[in-house]
């Protein structure tokens, strides 16, 4: 009977740290966090778009030493919120910032959820600007072409190099970790070129060839939609909008 209940703890203790362990993420109905390298995690939730159906939307986590910074908040305040409480939580870290990387509902529709418990966010002056015209929840903090953030010791940048999505489309860049934050500027593989209604098509594939010359060291590429890459996913988008003569 004592060997039965100590095995019994043994299972639930282990349950217990199998459910507090980062490494192994989070996975419900609406919500997916998992690991792309060691101090990067993918958010994925899900919009639903009437022309599209039920869309999965990516963002990215990055952290070090108690401290993480978000991009693009999740698709609504609830699931924002259940980020933020994950990172406290299970990566024991204090979310230092979130960064919207345009104005669509995809990058700013939880922001609410972050204000409501102190984080600043940021985004570039045209992004406030669109996101304010649009009737969409509002950065706080305005940048014009580039931000650098420390979260930890290590550098965290978000960079606008051009139109392409839209015309206020930044992109994040971890370097300790060479991981990128492509947003809706950079495509999966084998994606269509969806949501046109505020691109510029006739520059996406200079905006995105600027990128790949800047980062040539990137390893791990997240686009706003779809599965996790490398700088192949810069070469399809480049190509997808390549203006043919």
């Amino acid at each position: 009977m004592i060997r039965q209940h100590f095995i019994c703890f043994l299972m639930l203790i282990s349950g217990f740290a199998s459910a507090q362990d980062p490494d192994k993420g989070l996975e419900t109905n609406n919500l997916i966090i998992e690991k792309v390298k060691s101090h990067v995690f993918r958010h994925v939730s899900y919009f639903k778009s009437e022309t599209y159906g039920r869309v999965p939307c990516n963002g990215m986590i990055v952290f070090d030493k108690g401290e993480a910074i978000i991009f693009d908040t999740p698709v609504d305040d609830s699931t924002s919120a259940a980020v933020i409480d994950w990172v406290e939580n299970t990566l024991k870290c204090k979310v230092k910032a979130v960064i919207a990387t345009h104005f669509h509902e995809d990058c700013v529709a939880g922001l609410n959820a972050f204000h409501k418990r102190g984080i600043l966010s940021y985004a570039t002056n045209k992004t406030i600007a669109s996101a304010a015209n649009a009737k969409f929840p509002v950065p706080q903090k305005g940048f014009n072409d580039l931000l650098e953030l420390k979260v930890g010791e290590r550098k965290v940048i978000a960079e606008f190099n051009g139109e392409g999505h839209t015309r206020d489309n930044v992109i994040g860049y971890f370097p300790s970790e060479k991981a990128m934050f492509g947003g809706c500027l950079i495509k999966e593989l084998n994606a269509t070129k969806g949501n046109l209604a505020d691109a510029n098509v006739n520059a996406w594939t200079a905006t995105v060839s600027k990128i790949k010359s800047k980062y040539p060291d990137t390893q791990v590429v997240i686009p706003g939609h779809g599965k996790i890459g490398n700088t192949s996913l810069l070469d399809y988008t480049i190509a997808l909008f390549e203006v043919k003569k």
